[in-house]
């Protein structure tokens, strides 16, 4: 897949909606966790969605995504850090897709984590800017885990979305993503060098 550009115009795409596809479920009926986060972001529907479907855009607002490799339209490889050095992969495909709408995913068998999501991009009202709902549910292999997950991360998953989601509004909205990595912390005893 061609990397691309925030700027990417997606209207130019030249790319079919993709059917859901009938084989199994990713996350087993009644056994994977729901999270949902919507934020409104002030840039046109279009710019998102071509930001996000290159997945190995990904990294740059997913702060525990260390890489994702595209490997043709729909297959994706991801790796992710998680708390004391431990990295866990997967690899993807996109199921449905609807250009400057909708990206659905899912993870393949043997994945260390099973999920499946959506992101659906609407215009918001009065034209300002673009609802971004995200919606993942996942399982940890060997059954619903959501402590696993938490202490993994450092963070309930729910947390960490929400922080990913707004990493993502920053840097499209502004250009980049403001951290205090590296910063004192104004602790009586710290010393600025």
């Amino acid at each position: 897949m061609k990397p691309r550009s925030p700027g990417f115009d997606a209207s130019s795409l030249e790319r079919e909606s993709i059917p859901a596809r009938r084989s199994g479920p990713s996350v087993r009926s009644g056994e994977g966790i729901k999270t949902e986060i919507c934020f409104t972001i002030n840039r046109p529907p279009g710019e998102l969605f071509a930001f996000w479907r290159n997945f190995e855009n990904l990294p740059r607002v997913m702060e525990h995504v260390e890489s994702v490799e595209c490997q043709d339209e729909k297959r994706s490889h991801w790796r992710v850090r998680l708390s004391k050095g431990k990295v866990i992969e997967w690899d993807a495909e996109v199921v449905n897709e609807h250009p400057n709408e909708l990206i659905a995913w899912r993870t393949l068998e043997g994945s260390d984590v099973r999920h499946a999501g959506t992101i659906r991009f609407t215009p918001a009202p009065a034209g300002l800017g673009t609802e971004v709902k995200l919606a993942v549910e996942y399982e940890m292999a060997g059954g619903t885990v959501s402590n696993a997950l938490a202490k993994m991360f450092r963070r309930a998953p729910e947390q960490q979305m929400r922080e990913d989601l707004r990493h993502f509004k920053q840097l499209m909205e502004a250009g980049e993503v403001p951290t205090t990595a590296g910063q004192p912390t104004g602790r009586p005893g710290d010393k600025i060098k």
